[in-house]
């Protein structure tokens, strides 16, 4: 056995355009597959990727391409895409289906190569009007998507499962097992707004590997949330070893934004534009129209008042990412970039005096306060990100 490595990962990352047409609706259009791969991998510093989209038909016909070509090589011995760059893919597809008393949630379906990717793809074909967009309704329920998934090989993950929009326990119902098959679910995704603390107030969740990815729109967003996983070799059957948590592969660390500055994470109001009290039944101006916080939802699905954390959970770092740092416009970070190659040396291997040598003393002290917590949050709601302050 090889010694085991830290490898840097973001498993949810949406397509924009593929072949010149629309993927992901609300994705920027700069958003390409092959922008992704090199702004993953040479700017934000990560190592391995789920391309969400990667069932998409465009996106396949490009994915296609690429190996044909010899830009992207199949791993041979463990599965993933390898880019010349670098940087190992997994094809993915994100699929909503509608819950069994209302509402609809997203799920994450991941596969080790193109030819299972096309397989799965095919059948949504079946299952869904166009099978060339993201994010698609399923004639199918959960259960059936989480067998199809299985049969291919797949690996099945819960999508921000908190959130108002789209997410299982923030949209449709109050257990798991309502809507997936727990034991078989291979790993559940946070979302924005949420961290461990709050997710290990639902004892339910005890026995699930935790995921913090960005669900990126767009090429900055990429990497907001990510993970760190032990693995012997970036390929996808180690990934999947690490979320079952077996020969000492495993998630060691979640990365992601504090919850309060997530743009979900308390009731918000459609009228006056406030947070709502928590546990509050109407808004302070008497308003009952709101878009519904992550915050809120945990107080009424929770059934610990405190976190009770299994041994097996590993820490869930606040990270503020540098786009969110005020004053840290496109052309410091650009320095940055050019002095410490990617944002994962920023954020995790300069010391604060190297920081200072490039963007002086005044950034430098915002990237290390930010980096170790010690700033102001103005918190955030109905979609829009909250602030971040300094001392």
């Amino acid at each position: 056995m090889n010694p085991l490595q830290t490898f840097y990962c973001d498993f949810h990352i949406h397509v924009g355009r593929a072949l010149g047409k629309p993927v992901k609706m609300a994705a920027a259009p700069s958003l390409t597959f092959e922008a992704l791969c090199a702004h993953a991998r040479t700017e934000k510093g990560l190592d391995i990727v789920t391309v969400i989209d990667g069932v998409c038909t465009g996106v396949l016909a490009e994915v296609r391409d690429l190996a044909a070509r010899g830009t992207l090589a199949p791993l041979a011995d463990g599965g993933g895409l390898r880019h010349e760059n670098g940087l190992t893919i997994f094809l993915g597809a994100e699929v909503e289906c509608a819950g069994p008393h209302g509402g609809a949630a997203h799920f994450g379906c991941w596969f080790g190569d193109i030819d299972a990717a096309a397989d799965f793809s095919a059948w949504l074909a079946t299952v869904q009007k166009n099978p060339s967009l993201s994010s698609q309704r399923a004639r199918t329920d959960a259960f059936d998507l989480q067998r199809q998934t299985h049969q291919r090989h797949g690996l099945f993950i819960v999508h921000h499962a908190f959130t108002p929009h789209k997410g299982l326990y923030g949209a449709c119902v109050r257990r798991l097992g309502d809507m997936v098959d727990p034991a078989h679910v291979d790993a559940l995704e946070l979302g924005l707004s949420a961290d461990t603390d709050m997710a290990d107030c639902v004892s339910e969740l005890a026995a699930q590997t935790f995921l913090s990815n960005s669900d990126a729109h767009s090429l900055p967003k990429i990497a907001r949330e990510y993970n760190a996983l032990m693995l012997e070799a970036p390929t996808f059957a180690e990934v999947g070893l690490a979320l079952w948590r077996t020969g000492g592969r495993r998630v060691a660390a979640n990365y992601g934004l504090p919850p309060s500055l997530g743009k979900y994470h308390r009731t918000y109001c459609l009228d006056c534009g406030r947070l709502w009290a928590a546990g509050a039944a109407a808004c302070a101006c008497g308003s009952q129209r709101k878009v519904n916080g992550v915050y809120d939802r945990f107080l009424e699905i929770r059934d610990h008042a405190f976190p009770v954390s299994p041994s097996h959970r590993p820490p869930y770092v606040h990270q503020i990412p540098l786009e969110f740092i005020p004053g840290l416009g496109p052309a410091a970070r650009q320095r940055l970039l050019a002095a410490f190659g990617t944002e994962m040396n920023v954020l995790h291997r300069a010391d604060a005096a190297a920081l200072a040598e490039v963007v002086g003393p005044t950034l430098a002290a915002r990237i290390d306060d930010a980096r170790a917590g010690r700033v102001l949050l103005q918190t955030g709601g109905g979609g829009i990100y909250g602030k971040v302050q300094f001392k």
